[in-house]
């Protein structure tokens, strides 16, 4: 028999995907700080958090919901499921800034579904991310495409942390500027240490020329 995975954050998923030293700090080294980004988010989670469920115009609605997937080894909570009359899950995920760029966030709602396909034997074709800063919702399309990416994200994750190895700072250094973790991390001191060792070794190998 092969030992139980450990499980992963879904949390996890969307750190890596913005900066894998992020997650590494998070979820290997139990460091987190706070700045004003992650205040406002949980200033937006406040009711979210809460755990309050019931009925809402005719839906059933469950917040802060426990999540897991004994198939892909993850844990973590959804902000909100609504689950409409033939009772499928509709994830919903609350996030304070806008629309990012890359799918970090979507990644996050994606493994939501895996999580709520496998607990409840319902197909999860779709969820949504609302935008506290615009009070909109945005429709994510859960695809194969989607699904792929978020799966191959989950190997890359355990891959991380069973290495136990802390990654460089991402070179995109404009991801740096909202995060909480800029102090601790100290991306450009790194970087610069990188590259004098980078330096010294192109050094010897023209000495050795």
């Amino acid at each position: 028999m092969t030992e139980p995975q450990l499980p992963i954050m879904l949390s996890a998923l969307q750190h890596y995907s913005y900066c894998p030293r992020q997650c590494a700090l998070i979820h290997q080294e139990q460091t987190f700080e706070d700045n004003v980004f992650t205040i406002r988010g949980h200033l937006a989670h406040e009711r979210v958090d809460s755990g309050e469920s019931g009925m809402e115009y005719g839906v059933r609605v469950e917040r802060a919901l426990p999540l897991f997937s004994e198939r892909y080894g993850l844990v973590g909570k959804a902000d909100v499921v609504e689950f409409l009359d033939d009772g499928t899950p509709y994830p919903i995920e609350y996030k304070q800034g806008k629309r990012q760029q890359k799918l970090h966030d979507e990644v996050q709602l994606a493994a939501q579904a895996l999580c709520l396909e496998e607990m409840t034997g319902k197909a999860v074709p779709e969820g949504a991310i609302f935008h506290h800063k615009t009070r909109r919702r945005r429709v994510v399309v859960i695809d194969q495409a989607l699904r792929e990416h978020t799966l191959q994200l989950v190997k890359q994750v355990r891959n991380l942390l069973d290495l136990g190895l802390l990654p460089a700072p991402v070179a995109d250094r404009t991801l740096c500027q909202a995060c909480s973790l800029a102090e601790v991390c100290q991306p450009e001191l790194v970087g610069q240490q990188q590259r004098i060792q980078r330096l010294q070794t192109q050094l010897f190998e023209v000495e050795d020329d």
